[in-house]
């Protein structure tokens, strides 16, 4: 019987040997997270040859580097780390988060034409009818950071539904509800404002399954009519234009980093 045979590596890891934390990847995610190109494309570059790892052509892409301290050029020509990018947008309502739509349907992305998105990416992901705060990037170790439940990073919405909620329902959400086999909690809810036959609350949460406000409300047989995003962590929409995009200062990427428990290198 073969053996299923392991990628090779760069370095001293001893074969067998977990590899340590860190910065060691593939070789085609090391070209791809120094934003020189996609996985696919920086596989095909390696099967031709046009890749030396610290002065060495490597032709297998299952080849193991150290992103943090090994050079890595393309045709003889080094690549350098991309600058990391930071921005910020207030989504408007009836787009969907992707960079390309097999519907032909508007994308997230038509709001970041004035700018360089070829390597920008989501934080995470707002529904079509959603609105409100989407951070883009193309730092793709803090994006992973931020999104992963063990960062405990909260995302603060505001929502509208077509009742006034009452206490009850307000702390079913915080104690947790079970839909399709789910459990979904919000870490907090609170009443906002209300008038005669709707009203708005505040919903933190601090995991991120897939349309849980709304499915949390449909289990308690109330309507979403609006839901916009206000806050990612600390950071805030505050007076952003709808479909506006701009850069984050520099306290805020500071704070990201800070609330994902990374070191920021700037």
């Amino acid at each position: 019987m073969s053996q299923r045979q392991s990628p090779q590596r760069s370095g001293r890891a001893a074969k067998g040997r977990p590899e340590p934390d860190g910065k060691r990847v593939t070789l085609p995610r090391a070209l791809s997270k120094l934003g020189y190109c996609s996985r696919t494309q920086a596989e095909a570059l390696i099967a031709a040859g046009r890749v030396s790892v610290d002065g060495r052509q490597v032709s297998d892409p299952t080849t193991w580097v150290d992103l943090e301290h090994s050079k890595f050029a393309v045709d003889g020509t080094e690549i350098a780390a991309e600058k990391k990018l930071y921005f910020m947008l207030n989504k408007p309502r009836g787009l969907v988060t992707t960079r390309d739509d097999p519907e032909g349907r508007p994308t997230v992305y038509d709001c970041l034409r004035e700018i360089d998105a070829r390597h920008l990416a989501p934080v995470g992901r707002l529904d079509k009818a959603s609105e409100g705060l989407l951070l883009f990037t193309n730092d793709t170790v803090l994006a992973q950071a931020l999104l992963d439940p063990v960062s405990h990073v909260g995302k603060t919405y505001h929502v509208q539904v077509d009742r006034i909620m009452d206490h009850e329902q307000l702390s079913r959400m915080e104690r947790g509800i079970i839909d399709d086999g789910e459990l979904l909690t919000a870490s907090s809810a609170r009443l906002l404002r209300s008038g005669d036959r709707n009203c708005w609350i505040e919903v933190e949460l601090k995991e991120g399954r897939n349309r849980q406000i709304r499915r949390m409300l449909e289990a308690l047989g109330i309507d979403c009519l609006r839901l916009v995003r206000v806050a990612f962590g600390d950071i805030a929409l505050c007076d952003l234009p709808k479909g506006a995009v701009r850069a984050l200062t520099e306290a805020e990427i500071l704070e990201l980093h800070r609330r994902a428990g990374m070191k920021v290198n700037r």
